[in-house]
């Protein structure tokens, strides 16, 4: 079933993968949960929230990193916004694919305000831009990929005064950054859908074949910032 947002926008960002199906060949396989793209809505106001906290430079100077983009729905989000850079990293290659198609769809219809680019590799292994940083996560790796990534940000960040923050969704992995030193605590609550996206997802899952996954109104958010 498609989303409404696929729906208005002639892209393919629908549907949920379970991780199981989402092989590459890589190591960290194992450790995927699955593709789901994010309620507009809830990024939306994640963002929106995330700009309360009173960051130390303006937005234009942030590029947005999706780790884990799966199709690409956050991309095509934040590439709406005034960010520096929109950059996705996705491990499987057929999702990879289908945002590069995403985006230039997006593109083509002048809706990305920003240069954007998605690669296809590892989250814990990925280099980030050497400038502030505005990390998103949508809960999509365990527990394990989740330690390697944040201490690959300790031992990138460390001693440097570039800012960094992290907005994450459905955050499952939230005792392992309570386990990190280095990291500030911003906000931790719900995020709620509009009416339309709940509706939308509740009817995708509910014809999902394994009914594994289930939806709420709500998504469990924290956002996090780098303090050294």
């Amino acid at each position: 079933m498609r989303h409404p947002f696929d729906a208005a926008h002639g892209v393919r960002t629908s549907g949920l993968v379970a991780g199981r199906y989402l092989k590459s060949g890589h190591r960290h396989d194992r450790f995927a949960t699955a593709y789901y793209g994010v309620a507009p809505s809830v990024f939306q106001s994640l963002v929106r929230r995330w700009k309360r906290t009173r960051p130390a430079i303006p937005i234009e100077e942030f590029v947005f990193v999706d780790l884990g983009a799966g199709m690409g729905r956050a991309m095509l989000l934040a590439a709406e916004m005034p960010f520096r850079e929109v950059v996705g990293v996705e491990l499987n290659l057929t999702l990879t694919r289908i945002a590069r198609r995403n985006l230039a769809v997006w593109r083509a219809a002048d809706r990305a305000k920003t240069v954007t680019r998605i690669c296809c590799a590892d989250a814990a292994e990925f280099k980030l831009p050497e400038c502030p940083c505005l990390i998103f996560l949508f809960n999509p790796f365990g527990a394990t990929v989740m330690r390697r990534l944040l201490d690959r940000i300790a031992a990138t960040f460390s001693g440097h005064r570039r800012q960094l923050d992290l907005l994450y969704v459905n955050n499952e992995q939230e005792a392992v950054f309570e386990g990190q030193s280095g990291f500030r605590r911003l906000f931790l609550g719900k995020i709620r859908r509009s009416r339309a996206d709940a509706i939308a997802d509740h009817a995708i899952l509910a014809n999902q074949p394994d009914g594994e996954y289930a939806s709420s109104n709500y998504e469990d958010c924290s956002i996090w910032r780098w303090v050294g």
